[in-house]
């Protein structure tokens, strides 16, 4: 939900007419634009909200060099003794097979031994791809398997899917020569000092909800161990509540984007927005104009498919991208 593995070109583009070193992806979600923004030999901080997204962002932005073996990522699946059977508890003939939330429980057990942060997190990262991999369409908003249409991820076991995801993981990972950072921030507490800031906040509209906790609380929470958050047991999918943030009403949304255009008014700023998004592109520009000199709007032709029917003028929208610079900044001359 809400990835822009299709737009990368687009924002790279957009942001390579610009000269900067240094780049904070400030709600990097599924941490594909922070790849890359390290990809093209930029310093990145990424920075998320949501656990799962930081834990993938430490094991491939963060981390340079560290690999888990596939013989140690083996070693995970075994049980050592008594463990923690919180999700066979917890989550029993809700998501997965009791058979399968054993396994989540002897490895998400297993991974908490690791020593090593990226080794542990490409570790949990990939226990988590495993999960969503097995759940029909990847979300946790309803009980069963109503949605299994014979797929073969459905199909494979999660050995398969875990070993299958540590190797991907693997051999994703590549030195930039960089000092990266992941960060597991809220975006409006965050202060960092970067020469472009990439700025991907939840969309708010009323025709939708930007709920990524609702839709995927089972694997955020086994990323964090379901520390700090409250389940909510009288729901049928045991959801925790989910994290308080001003983009999930207009005006929050409003200010919150004053705020963010204003704490980073000194760095370059990329934006993506969508145009059926609250506020309106016209509003957006007005706020950059605030504390830009110079404000690009790029429109970019997309469709949605996360969660709506195909073939429908709702998945239909422009995405745009905000560019707002001032004279001078990031080799930027109003007169070329």
């Amino acid at each position: 939900m809400g990835s822009k593995n299709k737009l990368i070109d687009a924002i790279w583009r957009a942001s390579s007419q610009f000269e900067f070193d240094s780049v904070l992806d400030l709600f990097s979600g599924s941490g594909v634009v922070s790849y890359m923004f390290k990809a093209h030999g930029k310093r990145v901080i990424s920075n998320d909200y949501m656990t799962m997204g930081s834990t993938i962002t430490k094991a491939l932005i963060e981390n340079n060099r560290t690999v888990l073996p596939i013989s140690e990522a083996k070693e995970l699946m075994v049980q050592h003794g008594t463990i923690d059977s919180f999700v066979q508890d917890t989550f029993k003939e809700i998501y997965y097979s009791d058979e399968d939330n054993l396994f989540i429980d002897i490895v998400r057990n297993n991974i908490l031994k690791i020593e090593d942060e990226y080794k542990r997190a490409i570790a949990m990262s990939a226990l988590t791809r495993a999960c969503m991999k097995k759940r029909p369409r990847g979300i946790f908003t309803y009980v069963g398997h109503r949605y299994d249409d014979g797929r073969k991820d459905l199909m494979k076991s999660f050995e398969e899917q875990f070993l299958d995801a540590v190797e991907l993981i693997n051999c994703a990972v590549f030195n930039n020569k960089k000092r990266n950072k992941s960060y597991n921030s809220d975006a409006m507490e965050l202060k960092k000092k970067v020469d472009l800031v990439y700025i991907d906040p939840p969309y708010y509209t009323p025709k939708s909800d930007n709920e990524y906790v609702r839709r995927y609380h089972f694997v955020e929470g086994l990323a964090r161990n379901w520390e700090g958050v409250e389940i909510q047991k009288e729901t049928k999918t045991k959801k925790f509540k989910s994290y308080p943030t001003p983009f999930s009403k207009r005006e929050g949304a409003k200010l919150a984007f004053d705020t963010l255009f204003k704490k980073y008014k000194n760095s370059i700023l990329v934006v993506s927005y969508s145009s059926n998004s609250l506020p309106t592109m016209e509003e957006m520009v007005e706020l950059l104009k605030k504390y830009k000199d110079h404000v690009e709007v790029i429109p970019v032709d997309y469709r949605y498919s996360f969660g709506t029917r195909a073939n429908t003028e709702r998945n239909e929208v422009q995405e745009y991208i905000f560019v707002g610079v001032n004279n001078g900044e990031g080799g930027y001359n109003s007169n070329r």
